[in-house]
């Protein structure tokens, strides 16, 4: 879940290292450090908390040198301390460390007995010790981290340093992500993209067992079996400036209004207009001719993403006519699933690289199933061990929070059943048309939302002193309640609780109370009168509902304290419109109480670890 980052080069390592630790703050923000080389030998500096106490410290305390490693963490083990900062040294080797190491207990039983002493509270001071104590025996750097990788159990991405070692780093990675890259006399190594853009577009991604080391002149790789190995960089479509705020208050707030934009890039090249079908050749594997080679579809996802999976089993079941099941991919794994080679795994996953997701992805693959990912980063785990993966293409997503990632996802899960529906014949040329029209509208009609953001600041204000808030929904709509009770708890810290509306009977409306806020995600489809008929009971019981509809619903507005309008539509795209008003409200609810809209308390973008 940690944010890390080297350096070789022939420039200053510090403002490299800080601008890098800035892009990846997004994964942990609990605590920050660096550790440079410089004509001195090497410095350390570590601070508790966000970056910028150690940006203060730094300009109090320059620290000078052309090789670095820097670190900003998630807490796992240990508090959120100076002394379980990161980097963590063990004599001439210090260390950075994504990522939970589960036997560190028993390693650090042995190594106490080898007389090493230890200051943290982590499980990362397990690794520098160990390494320190191969170089004790005789093994050069390179050698000592090729022995610790086979003693280590559980998850890690390293960079290491040794003092005694001028411009030079190493590496390892294990079910934690990092990519390596650079330019001329100079290379770096980070945890993600981001990181690495301001120096080079050309990347690196690294496998599990990959482990190396970088100079200034350039980067050895060498795989699992300790064989040197080349890998063709891959060219990242993205550029330094799309990972900034770009004159918006936050990160959060840029993303959610980039939103159309995105959904042009999603759609791109995949819709044919002229013959009313949806090119994905990437997934022609999946038929034999208008035959699918599989029976049933699992969508596996953690958190927005599986909120995003939800959606997307109704309307693979509905348009495609497959039976679809979705599971939280921390649960998966252990209910032993039934899966084998007639099942579709769909991952869903915004960077890629989530730990349990991966993890059900691969076990799925053991059992002979077919993996199509659906995940925003190019070359990221989770898109490497798929067969075939439906890139979001929504660029760089830096608020915690997710939002733009999660209407992309929407979208290519529609564009996924469309494809289905397509090939197997349940769907003709008339009514594939209708549908694509009205993809192509989907970019003007997100506007149209997003123009409604100064009338849903004045909602959210309202609300902003509220209890608790419940949401509800009923159809493709009831998880985009869900949704919008995860936004609104990760950033302003309420209590929230998404409901299916039919369910409020059997327990919920218990919560009901005067001026309780009801959000009532009701757009004019199949399901809206069952919700208004859900309106009412709480109504009757003095809730302040909300109501997030088709523009000119007259009987609903009636039935409501606050409306949120969204254009006319099929019900296969409302769950992207309704989505706009939920993050909107979550971000001004945010912003009005203080919050840190952009690094929420207690978490971070990509969860790495199990």
């Amino acid at each position: 879940m940690c944010g890390i980052i080297g350096y070789v080069g022939k420039s200053e390592a510090t403002p490299i290292l800080m601008d890098g630790l800035k892009r990846l703050e997004y994964r942990g923000y609990d605590s920050a450090g660096i550790a440079v080389a410089g004509p001195e030998g090497v410095t350390i500096e570590r601070v508790e908390g966000k970056l910028a106490g150690l940006e203060r410290l730094l300009a109090e305390k320059p620290v000078h040198g052309t090789t670095g490693i820097g670190h900003t963490r998630w807490a796992t083990h240990g508090r959120p301390t100076e002394t379980n900062a990161h980097p963590h040294r063990s004599g001439d080797i210090i260390i950075v460390h994504n990522g939970i190491i589960e036997n560190y207990i028993e390693l650090k039983k042995f190594l106490v007995g080898e007389g090493f002493e230890f200051t943290s509270e982590t499980d990362t001071e397990v690794i520098c010790h160990l390494i320190a104590y191969h170089c004790r025996k005789g093994d050069t750097t390179f050698r000592a981290l090729a022995r610790v990788r086979e003693e280590l159990h559980g998850s890690y991405a390293l960079v290491v340093m040794n003092a005694r070692e001028q411009g030079v780093l190493y590496f390892a990675k294990r079910g934690s992500p990092l990519v390596a890259g650079g330019g001329e006399k100079e290379n770096l190594v980070a945890s993600d993209i981001p990181a690495l853009l301001p120096y080079t577009r050309d990347m690196i991604f690294l496998e599990d067992g990959d482990y190396g080391l970088i100079r200034e002149n350039g980067i050895e790789l060498y795989g699992a079996d300790g064989k040197r190995i080349e890998r063709k960089p891959q060219r990242i479509p993205w550029n330094a400036l799309m990972a900034e705020r770009g004159g918006y208050k936050h990160f959060m707030q840029k993303e959610i209004f980039e939103q159309p934009t995105v959904m042009l890039d999603v759609l791109a090249g995949r819709i044919q207009k002229d013959r009313g079908a949806i090119t994905l050749e990437e997934l022609d594997f999946l038929f034999d001719g208008s035959k699918l080679v599989f029976d049933r579809v699992s969508i596996i996802a953690c958190g927005t993403s599986y909120h995003a999976g939800l959606v997307g089993k109704y309307l693979i079941e509905s348009l495609a006519r497959v039976p679809a099941s979705v599971d939280l991919a921390s649960e998966f794994r252990y209910r032993e699933p039934l899966i084998d080679d007639r099942t579709l795994i769909i991952p869903i996953s915004q960077s890629g690289e989530t730990a349990d997701t991966l993890a059900a992805q691969v076990m799925a693959r053991e059992h002979g199933a077919k993996v199509v990912a659906i995940c925003n980063v190019v070359g990221s785990s989770i898109s490497r061990a798929a067969n075939a993966s439906i890139y979001t293409h929504a660029g760089p997503e830096i608020g915690v929070a997710s939002t733009k990632a999660f209407t992309a996802q929407l979208a290519a899960l529609y564009l996924l059943a469309l494809y289905l529906a397509e090939k197997k014949g349940m769907a003709d040329r008339k009514t594939m048309a209708a549908r694509i029209d009205e993809l192509l509208t989907l970019p003007r009609l997100m506007k149209n939302v997003l123009n409604c953001a100064d009338h849903i600041r004045e909602i959210a204000e309202e609300i902003s002193d509220a209890t608790h808030v419940l949401f509800i929904g009923r159809g493709a709509n009831y998880p985009v309640a869900l949704e919008g009770a995860l936004k609104l708890k990760e950033i302003s810290y309420m209590h929230a609780e998404g409901f299916a509306a039919g369910e409020l009977k059997h327990g919920p409306i218990a919560l009901i109370d005067h001026g309780v806020p009801v959000v009532a995600v009701a757009p004019r489809d199949a399901m809206r009168q069952k919700v208004l008929s859900n309106i009412e009971e709480v109504r009757a019981r003095g809730a302040a509902v909300i109501s997030v509809m088709t523009e000119g619903d007259a009987e609903l507005a009636e039935r409501s304290k606050y409306t949120i309008e969204i254009p006319e539509a099929s019900w296969c795209i409302t769950p992207i419109l309704t989505a706009l008003p939920m993050q909107l409200l979550a971000y001004y609810v945010a912003d009005h109480k203080g919050t840190d809209v952009d690094q929420p308390r207690n978490l971070a973008k990509s969860v790495t670890v199990e």
